[in-house]
């Protein structure tokens, strides 16, 4: 260990080299962008399994059947299973998180800016599911009407970041309000629509501890643990009562506490008085190991940050990092690995389910989002962001197109007793949103050419003038 010169630290030999690696790394990996694109790289990944050498062992993998036994009461399921009923229960308590958070400080918490996404994202859910329905009058393929209806705000928004200068900066605003209002009415549709036969006594027992979450919130509990004891159990029972047990994150996320302990000017005074008796407690040579007054002070440092800080935003700062890493690499891993053959493609293209879920997706999305948010505009309950016109909303509506991780898990839910169905569900989500992203991608590019000629010719006839 030496000393950095000047600075008062003491480094180890690969401590520097390693933080310069790693500090840029986190920053990275919880952007929305990352998600997407290691949600890209590990779909890849599925695919290649499911059509390689390796199908056997990877099918064998995800239908294992794991059981959790407690005394004489044990439950069993497939590895799939739990991935999308357990560790799903992770990104939707996330997805709580940005809601609750967009709700009472971001887009959506004033009405005049959160009317024109949120016309735009009911448009763009409820065009999709009507194409949808009107495909497929069969009750047995009806189900799937919801799978067409969510937006994958990881791959959209990497797609917009992929534009870059190109776009305004208020399309970015506007497509991730849009995606969260889609993300909540996602959560609605999977909660009333999506539910098996209930079982009441599991239901009584999940409301008494939902109860007992809004009690910890109303009484100031701002400590994680006890909503994290909680939220498991509020999980457990909604696993069994017949309710989709991923709901169970949501309502967890919007019973952790919004407002901090402690006001920002008295945690500004609190920390000027610790630094002060700490400053004035500092030795040459005498490192906080040794002295115990001041690792005192540094654990009541510690303990006023954590008052000053937001109990639901250092919850969803801490989940950033498993989620993008862990949750949805799993999930795609698990959920995207579908066999390709000539035979599926054609039957895929051919089938009322496919069509259905393609078309809600391109063309529905398209529709719904772009003339939602034009009558909203028109009726003036709405009005454009400076710089937006409805030639960058028109690109947002063929981006909401990428339904991915949200339609995937839908899916499954449609068709969990029906795996042919299921599959071509799958196959045509991925190529709806491969088409989705090529189109959004395209048209927002000439858009931008467009929009670049034209100044050029007015900034050459002015010139000229």
């Amino acid at each position: 260990m030496a000393a950095d010169s000047g600075s008062g630290r003491f480094l180890y030999p690969w401590e520097k080299a390693f933080s310069r690696i790693i500090t840029p790394f986190e920053e990275f990996i919880q952007k929305q962008t990352t998600s997407g694109m290691i949600l890209m790289g590990t779909t890849i990944i599925a695919l290649a399994l499911a059509n390689g050498p390796f199908h056997a062992t990877y099918e064998h993998i995800i239908h294992t059947s794991i059981s959790l036994s407690v005394g004489g009461w044990s439950i069993a399921r497939p590895l799939s299973h739990w991935v999308n009923e357990g560790l799903m229960a992770l990104f939707f308590l996330l997805v709580g998180l940005e809601i609750k958070r967009e709700i009472i400080v971001g887009e959506l918490s004033n009405i005049k800016k959160a009317a024109l996404p949120m016309f735009a994202a009911v448009g763009g859910m409820l065009v999709p599911a009507l194409i949808y329905r009107l495909i497929n009058s069969d009750p047995a393929l009806m189900r799937g009407w919801g799978i067409p209806m969510a937006t994958d705000i990881a791959f959209c928004i990497s797609a917009l970041v992929l534009l870059g200068r190109r776009v305004p900066k208020h399309l970015m605003i506007f497509l991730v309000a849009l995606a969260i209002v889609d993300d909540l009415g996602a959560v609605l549709v999977i909660a009333l629509f999506y539910t098996g036969d209930l079982h009441l006594p599991s239901l009584g027992w999940g409301a008494l501890i939902l109860l007992i979450l809004i009690s910890l919130n109303l009484g100031g509990i701002r400590r994680s643990l006890p909503y994290s004891i909680a939220g498991f159990f509020l999980w457990f029972f909604l696993l069994q009562s017949g309710i989709h047990a991923t709901v169970a994150g949501v309502l967890v996320a919007f019973c952790i506490p919004a407002k901090p302990r402690c006001e920002p000017a008295k945690f500004s005074k609190n920390i000027k008085d610790l630094l002060w008796r700490f400053d004035n407690m500092t030795r040459p040579g005498v490192t906080t190991l040794s002295n115990v007054r001041q690792f005192s002070l540094l654990k009541d440092m510690k303990d006023g940050l954590c008052q000053a800080e937001a109990p639901m935003r250092r919850v969803e700062n801490t989940l950033h990092l498993p989620v993008a890493l862990l949750v949805i690499p799993i999930f795609a891993l698990t959920n995207a690995g579908i066999k390709f053959s000539a035979d599926l493609i054609t039957h895929a293209a051919s089938h009322s389910v496919a069509v259905g879920v393609f078309l809600g997706l391109v063309l529905g999305k398209f529709t719904g989002i772009t003339l939602f948010s034009l009558a909203a505009v028109k009726l003036g309950f709405a009005t454009l962001p400076l710089g937006m016109g409805f030639r960058h909303v028109a690109g947002v509506g063929l981006l909401g197109g990428i339904g991915f991780t949200m339609s995937i898990f839908i899916s499954d839910l449609s068709f969990k007793n029906d795996p042919e169905q299921m599959i071509i569900a799958k196959t045509a989500i991925l190529m709806a949103s491969l088409a989705a992203g090529i189109l959004g991608i395209g048209w927002l590019f000439f858009v931008h050419w467009k929009d670049s000629r034209r100044q050029m010719v007015k900034g050459a006839f002015q010139h000229g003038v």
